[in-house]
C-alpha cells in the first residue's frame, strides 16, 4: 500500500462522506487502516443514506469466520422489501500478506474477483480490512482497490489531529483551543473512537456554554494508565519531583502495582533512548513514530521536552530499574515505598 499522509487520510474520508449524503451509493467500499472511528462513521452514514433500511436488512459478516462466498451469495440475493440491502464484512485478512495457511476458512477469491467486475446493485457490500497494509502484489487487492470506493483510515497525526479535534468539538456545538485539544490528546491518547466520545461527552455537560477548558478536560476526561506513565517517567527523568510522587500516588491509588509500573517506565525510558539516536541520526518526527511503531505525538512530546537526560544517564536509570525491579520481586513488605524512594533521589544529568 502507498503511504498516505493524515491530511489526505481526512480530504479523502470527507470527499466520500460527501457522496454518500447527496445520495451517491457505490454497490463496494474497502475501508482500511487502524482507525476504527473512520470506519464507523462511514457505516453510519450508509445507514442514514438508506431511510428505509431496517436493522434485519444491515448484515455482518466476519469473514475470518465466514468465507467470501457467502458474502457474494447473500450481496447476490434480492433484499426484502427494501430497494438496497447493506452488507458488512469485517477482517478481510485475505487481502494482506497473512499466511494463507493459518486462514480458518478458504476464501474463493477468482470469483470475488469477478464478482467485483459486476457487483449487484441491490446491495452495498463494506468489507473491512483493519490492519496498518494491505499487500499491494495480490492480484485481489489490485482488483478491489481498483473497483471499490477506497478508504484508506490511517491514523491522524500531528496537527492534522489537533486540527480533527477542534473540527469534532465544533460539530458537537462546543470549541476547544489548540492547547487545549493537545492535552485531551495527552491525557485520552489518539483513538478518534475516544476522543469523538470524550467531545461529545464534554459538549453535553457545557450545554449553550461550549467552551471546553483545561478545567473541563480535567475534571472529566479519566487518565488511562499509559499515558499517566508517560507523565510520570517524563516528570522523573526532567526532575521534577513533586509531579512525579504526585502521579505516582494517583496510579496507586488507581490500583496500579510498583513491579507493573517498573516495567512500564523502563519501556518509556527505551524509547526515548532510541527517539534520541534516531533524532541524531537525522530521522524526522514521523520517520521516527513509524520505525519505532509508536504514535506521531509520543514522539513530538519527547523531541520537545529540553529537559531530557542524555542517553548515559537514562541508561544508568535503566540500571537501578533492573536493580529495583529484583528488589520488588524479592520483597515481601511494602513495595510502593521502594518506587517512592527511587522518585525522591535527586536525578543527575
Amino acid at each position: 500500500m502507498n503511504e498516505i499522509n493524515s491530511e489526505e487520510v481526512r480530504n479523502v474520508a470527507t470527499a466520500v462522506w460527501k457522496k454518500i449524503a447527496a445520495g451517491e451509493l457505490d454497490s463496494v467500499y474497502l475501508l482500511t487502516g487502524l482507525e476504527q472511528h473512520i470506519f464507523d462513521s462511514t457505516i453510519t452514514r450508509l445507514k442514514k443514506a438508506l431511510p428505509d433500511l431496517d436493522d434485519a436488512s444491515v448484515i455482518r459478516f466476519d469473514l475470518e469466520e465466514t468465507s467470501v462466498d457467502t458474502v457474494i451469495e447473500e450481496a447476490d440475493t434480492l433484499p426484502f422489501l427494501e430497494d438496497r440491502k447493506l452488507i458488512i464484512a469485517g477482517n478481510a485478512s485475505f487481502l494482506t500478506a497473512k499466511d494463507k495457511s493459518k486462514e480458518k476458512v478458504m476464501h474463493n477469491l477468482e470469483l470475488l474477483g469477478a464478482w467485483l467486475e459486476n457487483p449487484s446493485p441491490t446491495a452495498i457490500v463494506v468489507f473491512i480490512a483493519p490492519y496498518e497494509k494491505l499487500d499491494a502484489r495480490k492480484r485481489i487487492t489490485k482488483i478491489m482497490k481498483g473497483k471499490a470506493t477506497v478508504i484508506e483510515a490511517g491514523r491522524l497525526q500531528g496537527r492534522d489531529l489537533i486540527t480533527w479535534v477542534q473540527q469534532e468539538a465544533g460539530a458537537n456545538g462546543a470549541h476547544i483551543g489548540s492547547q487545549e485539544a493537545e492535552l485531551l490528546v495527552q491525557m485520552a491518547g489518539d483513538s478518534l473512537l475516544t476522543l469523538s466520545a470524550e467531545l461529545t461527552k464534554m459538549a453535553t455537560y457545557l450545554g449553550e456554554t461550549g467552551e471546553i477548558t483545561t478545567t473541563v478536560i480535567q475534571s472529566l476526561v479519566p487518565r488511562t494508565p499509559e499515558m499517566d506513565v508517560f507523565q510520570l517517567t517524563d516528570a522523573y527523568v526532567s526532575g521534577r519531583v513533586e509531579d512525579t510522587v504526585s502521579i505516582y500516588h494517583d496510579l496507586l491509588r488507581n490500583g496500579e502495582e510498583p513491579i507493573m509500573l517498573t516495567s512500564l517506565i523502563a519501556s518509556h525510558i527505551r524509547l526515548m533512548i532510541h527517539v534520541g539516536a534516531l533524532r541524531k541520526k537525522g530521522y524526522q518526527q514521523n520517520q521516527i513514530a513509524q520505525t519505532l511503531s509508536v504514535h506521531p505525538y509520543r514522539v513530538k512530546l519527547m523531541m520537545e521536552n529540553r529537559s531530557l537526560p542524555n542517553e548515559g544517564r537514562l541508561l544508568m536509570i535503566l540500571d537501578k530499574l533492573a536493580a529495583i525491579d529484583y528488589k520488588l520481586k524479592s520483597t515481601s513488605g511494602k513495595r510502593e515505598r521502594i518506587m517512592e524512594l527511587f522518585f525522591m533521589e535527586p536525578l543527575r544529568k
